[in-house]
């Protein structure tokens, strides 16, 4: 499929599945939508910690497209499944947003690593969670981020299991990529960066580990939940994880270098 398919399907209801794999040589993002009141500040706090926040658009209030991100795109219905937060609680996983929206909300689309997950399959790479047609296993850390306004707490990092040579040439693939997260931020021992069970996610699906494989952690686009979390505003919507928004961007034309 391509990308306006796959965004055409899910519109449609037909599509209700993590989106890893999928579109591979196109960009994914992750949303957050809050209201205008609160775009400063968290604007503020997607600059101050750009690995887990890479920014690649931002609307203006009431603007339900992104015309950068993608052709025919309505950001109301193109996900197939979003997370309603009110004062920091999850309060729906509505399938279409229609009912939800108001002029003064704002969209901000942030980089995700399911965008990387291509290269490294075709630099002979293999991921398990994709093979398997499972969410990619997310976790609270212990790296705190850094505040801005009521937006803080800690980071989230997506993890996938590789043999160290295949974790030293993913390495050299996504460092060249900082708008969709770039390199890991930690390999190896999950307990140094807070994780204490490796085999329960906070978030997507636990994959295995063999012996012979190392944990490989990247910063991840679910941070922003977790900064809602600790902010508790009134109101404000994301993508459920794992679930993203599938744009018309080739991942080759975010390379830095």
């Amino acid at each position: 499929m391509t990308p306006l398919e796959l965004r055409r399907q899910v519109r449609d209801g037909h599509f209700r599945l993590p989106t890893a794999g999928y579109c591979g040589v196109h960009a994914q993002a992750n949303l957050v939508i809050l209201p205008q009141q609160y775009a400063a500040d968290f604007l503020l706090f997607c600059q101050r910690n750009p690995r887990a926040c890479p920014l690649l658009a931002v609307g203006t209030p009431g603007q339900w497209n992104l015309p950068a991100l993608g052709h025919d795109m309505d950001l109301r219905s193109d996900v197939p499944g979003y997370n309603v937060y009110r004062h920091g609680e999850l309060a729906a996983q509505p399938q279409s947003l229609h009912e939800w929206w108001r002029d003064d909300l704002v969209v901000f689309a942030i980089g995700c690593s399911f965008s990387f997950e291509q290269m490294l399959i075709d630099a002979g790479i293999a991921l398990r969670h994709v093979a398997q047609r499972r969410n990619v296993a997310m976790y609270r850390s212990s790296r705190a981020n850094q505040v801005a306004g009521p937006f803080g707490g800690e980071m989230v990092v997506s993890m996938r299991p590789m043999k160290a040579a295949d974790a030293i040439r993913a390495i050299q693939i996504t460092s060249r990529f900082p708008a969709i997260h770039g390199a890991p931020v930690h390999l190896g021992d999950p307990a140094l960066i807070g994780i204490a069970d490796i085999a329960r996610p906070d978030y997507g699906d636990p994959v295995e580990i063999m012996a012979d494989e190392l944990p490989v952690f990247w910063a991840c686009g679910v941070t922003p939940q977790e900064a809602i979390r600790h902010a508790r505003l009134p109101l404000v919507i994301t993508h459920q994880p794992g679930y993203m928004l599938v744009t018309d961007i080739r991942n080759a034309d975010l390379a830095a270098f």
